[in-house]
């Protein structure tokens, strides 16, 4: 998504990077944040008629935390695509059962459930750096951040114990979250401790794009819309639906093979749809 509102105050040392007190970091070379303000410096009405907006609170916390991550964290995205068909046809068949518990049974909790569970299977993707760089701290708890659009800029509440959740108690909680953002009602215990966060922009549109993790988490996972396309089963083409995913990762924590395999393992849950009740 947009933009990303960080999970814990950054360290000195990112506050530093991200343009803060460079006498904190004991050097004298300059502020690169504010020498790259030079760049900004134009009078726009020269041109032509302009207008200025300020920036929400939540637009200007989210920049600060861009700036960190783009600037302290070496980022690698690695892409695949999930086939949801039996997802979606699983999804269907509760449908009626769904109605009557007056519950909306979204893709997004699967999602989120098959997300919490690949955590599991590969506790460095729940992990975080100390601010010193020199440690992990790995994470029992599994906490998801799901990122949602409002009219005041991007927010990340925070699923808890997401493993220990059912899919109709996370949708629900989905639901719960998302109408809170919008209408502004999210309490500060909503925010921070993720493990990693989801971006969909399934609703919306696009084939991929790269999220950008939001620190002290160690990986993103970008999702969007569905397509159908022609797949080859050594006879003839079937149509499959199927799921783009975008993940980004700290390549200081993750390499190429683990970010590999952990998508294709989060790939196969939403394959096998099933599997996400054992």
């Amino acid at each position: 998504m947009k933009t990303l509102i960080p999970n814990t105050t950054p360290s000195k040392r990112a506050q530093a990077f991200a343009g803060g007190d460079v006498e904190s970091t004991g050097t004298s070379q300059s502020n690169p944040a504010s020498n790259a303000a030079k760049y900004w410096q134009v009078d726009h009405s020269a041109y032509g008629e302009v207008t200025q907006e300020p920036l929400s609170k939540i637009a200007l916390l989210a920049a600060e935390n861009l700036l960190v991550a783009s600037q302290t964290i070496p980022t690698v995205t690695h892409g695949d695509k999930a086939n949801v068909d039996q997802l979606e046809a699983f999804r269907r068949s509760l449908k009626d059962e769904m109605l009557s518990l007056n519950v909306k049974l979204s893709s997004l909790a699967f999602f989120v459930k098959a997300l919490a569970k690949a955590l599991k299977q590969f506790p460095r993707f729940n992990s975080s750096l100390t601010p010193d760089f020199s440690s992990l701290v790995l994470k029992s708890y599994v906490h998801i951040g799901i990122a949602v659009d409002t009219d005041y800029g991007l927010v990340v509440p925070v699923i808890r114990n997401a493993d220990k959740k059912g899919l109709v108690e996370i949708a629900n909680e989905i639901i719960e979250l998302s109408t809170a953002a919008r209408e502004k009602k999210l309490k500060s215990s909503h925010f921070g401790g993720a493990s990693i966060t989801i971006s969909s922009l399934g609703g919306i549109s696009g084939t991929h794009f790269t999220p950008i993790v939001n620190p002290p988490e160690v990986a993103i996972l970008g999702i969007t819309k569905t397509v159908v396309e022609p797949v080859w089963n050594g006879e003839v083409f079937l149509p499959e639906s199927k799921l783009p995913l975008d993940l980004t990762y700290d390549h200081r924590v993750i390499n190429g093979a683990e970010a590999a395999k952990f998508l294709k393992y989060f790939c196969s849950l939403l394959d096998e749809p099933k599997r996400l009740m054992v």
